[in-house]
C-alpha cells in the first residue's frame, strides 16, 4: 500500500527523481569524510499510544540551558564510542580544514563557552520558489525525496560577501544550488547491536528538503559554535549542498508544541523537537548516548512510542551517534 504523507508547508511538493549521488552523501563542509559501517540488528519497540498528541506529557529532569553559556563541544568528540552529550566519529577530521578561519566574539574558548545571542548571522534574504520535498510511505518503506532547497524558508547571500560582518570569522566561498536526494527509510527502524559513528556529509534531511550534517567542521571542531550560517542556520559547502548542523532556529522555533517531528536521520528514526508545559527543550541530561530516547511522539497522524533523536540547544545539538543501521 501506497501512502503520500502530507506535510505542514505552504505550496505543493514535487518529487525529486534524481538518486543522491555517493559524492553528496559523503562530502563536508569543504572536504571529504567517511560514512558509516552496517551491523546486525535487533527490533525497537514501536507501538500505538492510545489518545491525540495533544496527551503527550514532556517533564525534563534539569533546569534549561543556559544559551549564553553554552559549552562548546569540540572537546566532545570521540573516536571510540558514544558518551552523553558527546559525538561519536568516525575519523578525527582534518587539522587543516575548512570552516572558520577566526573565533567569533561569542566564543569564550578559555571557559570553554559559547553565547548564542551574541552569534552573528550571514547577511541576505534569498529565496527558493523551485524548492521541493516529498515524503511517500510505500509498504515498510519511507521514500524521501529533495532537490535540496528549503521549502517556505530564505537563505542567507553565499559566497559570504566581503563587506558582510560574518565574513571577519568564516568567508565561505560556495555557492547554494539543487543537490537532488532520494532516499528509502524503514518505517520501522531498528535498533542496532551497537551504535554507529557519524561521517562527514549527509546523515539526515528535514521536512522542509535540507540535509542534516554533524555537527561537526572538517577538523571536528563544535561546527555550530564556530561556523557562521544564516538567520536558519544554514550554509553551503564546496559541493553547493545546502545544510544545518542542527535543528536549525527557523524550525525550532516553530515547533512549540511537546512533539514535532521536523526530520529523519538515515537510520531512519525521526529527529523531533520537543518542549515540555513550559515550552523548554529537553537537556543533554534526558537523552542517550546518542542524543536521543524512547518516548511519545506524534508521527504519521498517529502518536506512537517510539525511539527518536531530540533537538537541543547544547552539543550534540540533534545525534550523537546512529542509534540503528544507516543507510549507505
Amino acid at each position: 500500500m501506497k501512502t503520500t504523507m502530507k506535510t505542514t508547508m505552504k505550496k505543493p511538493l514535487v518529487i525529486a527523481s534524481a538518486l543522491c549521488t555517493l559524492a553528496v552523501l559523503s562530502t563536508a563542509c569543504g572536504g571529504s569524510g567517511s560514512t558509516s559501517d552496517s551491523a546486525a540488528s535487533k527490533s525497537s519497540t514501536t507501538s500505538t499510544v492510545p489518545g491525540a498528541g495533544t496527551s503527550i506529557v514532556n517533564v525534563w529532569v534539569g533546569p534549561p540551558a543556559d544559551t549564553t553559556k553554552l559549552p562548546i563541544g569540540t572537546s566532545k568528540v570521540t573516536l571510540t564510542g558514544p558518551a552523553v552529550g558527546g559525538l561519536y566519529a568516525c575519523d578525527g577530521g582534518m587539522p587543516n580544514g575548512g570552516g572558520a578561519h577566526a573565533a567569533g566574539p561569542w566564543l569564550d574558548e578559555v571557559a570553554g563557552t559559547w553565547d548564542l545571542s551574541k552569534k552573528i548571522s550571514v547577511e541576505g534574504d534569498v529565496a527558493w520558489p523551485m524548492a521541493s520535498y516529498s515524503e511517500v510511505i510505500d509498504g515498510d518503506t519511507r521514500l524521501i525525496t529533495s532537490n535540496g532547497l528549503p521549502i517556505d524558508e530564505h537563505t542567507g547571500t553565499f559566497p559570504i560577501a566581503s563587506n558582510d560582518p560574518a565574513y571577519a570569522y568564516d568567508r565561505n566561498p560556495n555557492r547554494i544550488a539543487s543537490n537532488d536526494v532520494k532516499v528509502s527509510l524503514s518505517i520501522t527502524p531498528s535498533i542496532a547491536s551497537a551504535p554507529k559513528c557519524l561521517g562527514k556529509g549527509q546523515i539526515g534531511i528535514m521536512k522542509n528538503g535540507v540535509s542534516m550534517f554533524a555537527p561537526l567542521d572538517e577538523r571536528n571542531r563544535d561546527a555550530v559554535a564556530y561556523e557562521t550560517q544564516d538567520s536558519c542556520d544554514g550554509h553551503p559547502q564546496q559541493s553547493s549542498v545546502y545544510h544545518y548542523h542542527d535543528v536549525p532556529s527557523c524550525l525550532r522555533n516553530a515547533a512549540m508544541g511537546p512533539s514535532t517531528v521536523v526530520g529523519f536521520a538515515y537510520d531512519g528514526f525521526p529527529i523531533v523537537v520537543e518542549r515540555n508545559a513550559a515550552g523548554d527543550l529537553p537537556t543533554n541530561a534526558d537523552l542517550d548516548a546518542c542524543h536521543g530516547r524512547s518516548s511519545p511522539i506524534e508521527l504519521d497522524g498517529k502518536t506512537i512510542e517510539s525511539y527518536h533523536y531530540s533537538a537541543t540547544y547544547e552539543f550534540p545539538y540533534f545525534i550523537g551517534c546512529f542509534t540503528g543501521t544507516p543507510i549507505s
